[in-house]
């Protein structure tokens, strides 16, 4: 097994713009989207000393929304 392979095959979910505020989000609690969905797994199925993940605060989301806005008009 190379060095760069993960442990778990990706898997695939639809989820629209939305996957961008997300990225956003988690990029500004300094940590990525992948971290975040296996917290709240973990905290979904019960999982001993799992809780849910910390949420930045809603003006990162209305930023990362009107830089996508901007972009998509240029």
């Amino acid at each position: 097994m190379s060095p760069n392979m993960p442990k778990t095959p990706p898997r695939q979910i639809r989820i629209g713009d939305t996957w961008y505020d997300f990225d956003a989000a988690a990029k500004a609690m300094g940590t990525e989207r992948a971290a975040v969905i296996r917290q709240l797994i973990d905290w979904y199925i019960r999982e001993p000393e799992a809780c849910l993940p910390d949420r930045p605060d809603r003006s990162v989301i209305d930023a990362a929304r009107a830089a996508r806005s901007a972009e998509e008009a240029s």
